[in-house]
């Protein structure tokens, strides 16, 4: 896996909307800004791309359009970093203009650039995975740095601060709090705090011992299961299958698989069946351990737990639970392809490697 460098103070950092065009709306504009001033305050340069402001029903209609502005944020020398504006549920769309373009191909290959967000942006995860890139199952625009509290998120904030160093080595701590999902993110909610929780679960192991290493790699549970049965978008799975966004079973040998659900907060059963489907991709049946999330509210728990339990019974693969990736708040980021240490005896996780290229900083 190529990594890309860590970011640096000046750098210019592209936004795209790869998914949902929701930056560009409106009534999301007090976001928008407020993502943008939150960058800079990170001592960094966001620039918007030429598409990613069209809104909601012009980047629906036009996935070329969207796949042109993540060409341009990799072929521009400019930019140093890519972050995606938030997640949605059709970004597969954006494979074809990507993968038969081979000026794309060669500009990912040829200069690597950090790039972040989480939920249906999972699809653009494994399509750079297939092209080789390290990137980062992480915070996004609109969810995270547009966070409408005084300042970011404490934990959330180190993650991407983390963004702009290279440590040797990175310990995917549990954050001390947990905060429930907005029901208002219009502009008089401005300034406002997140109802917030401590956590008192912490990591949770539902099976194993000892410790086991591998590289990471997964994402959105309803992200991977569209692309391997989408009743909305028939073509999705035909999709997936001719340009290989799901890694194959050999590929998912040995890895750590992590999983997380959405903000539709799947059911219990529709949990169950989805998890059914990876397995009989052949992807839980080669993984070393699963990793998951914290559902958003923590919605459905203590069930997703059973229902990951007995999938997995005739599998006996570790599992370790209440992570702080994907929907629920705050937010780590997971590296695509890096080498981690999963110790279940001490409910620990640590990224064993740099996270990006270059010199280690400290």
């Amino acid at each position: 896996m190529a990594k890309p460098n860590q970011l640096h103070t000046g750098d210019h950092v592209a936004l795209v909307s790869l998914s949902s065009g929701v930056m560009g709306e409106n009534f999301a504009a007090h976001e928008y800004q407020r993502g943008q001033q939150r960058l800079r305050e990170l001592g960094l340069i966001p620039v918007a791309m030429p598409n990613a402001l069209k809104g909601i029903d012009y980047l629906d209609a036009h996935p070329e359009a969207r796949a042109a502005d993540l060409k341009t944020a990799f072929t521009d020398p400019n930019i140093a970093g890519i972050f995606c504006a938030i997640g949605g549920i059709d970004t597969y769309r954006l494979a074809p203009y990507l993968f038969d373009d081979p000026e794309f191909v060669a500009a990912v290959e040829a200069h690597p650039k950090l790039f972040t967000g989480f939920s249906d942006t999972t699809v653009d995860h494994l399509m750079l995975y297939r092209l080789g890139l390290t990137t980062y199952y992480g915070p996004n625009v609109i969810n995270d740095l547009a966070e409408l509290d005084t300042d970011l998120l404490p934990y959330t904030k180190c993650t991407l601060e983390h963004y702009l160093e290279n440590t040797a080595t990175t310990p995917i701590t549990s954050s001390p709090v947990w905060y429930e999902e907005r029901e208002d993110f219009s502009k008089a909610a401005l300034d406002t705090p997140r109802i917030s929780h401590p956590e008192t679960r912490g990591y949770q192991v539902l099976r194993g011992h000892g410790s086991v290493t591998g590289r990471l790699l997964g994402g959105c549970i309803d992200s991977l299961n569209s692309l391997l049965t989408d009743t909305r978008y028939p073509d999705e799975p035909i999709i997936a299958r001719k340009y290989g966004l799901i890694p194959s079973p050999e590929e998912w040998r040995g890895k750590i698989l992590f999983l997380e659900t959405s903000e539709e907060k799947p059911t219990p059963a529709a949990y169950h069946t989805m998890l059914q489907n990876l397995k009989h991709a052949g992807i839980l049946g080669n993984v070393k351990a699963i990793i998951t999330g914290k559902p958003q509210n923590e919605v459905y728990y203590d069930d997703y737990c059973r229902a990951l339990l007995d999938v997995t019974q005739d599998l006996a693969v570790p599992l370790m639970t209440n992570f702080n990736f994907g929907h629920a708040y705050p937010r780590t980021a997971l590296p695509y392809g890096l080498s981690a240490k999963l110790d279940f005896d001490a409910k620990k996780l640590t990224v064993t490697e740099p996270f990006f290229a270059g010199e280690v900083t400290r």
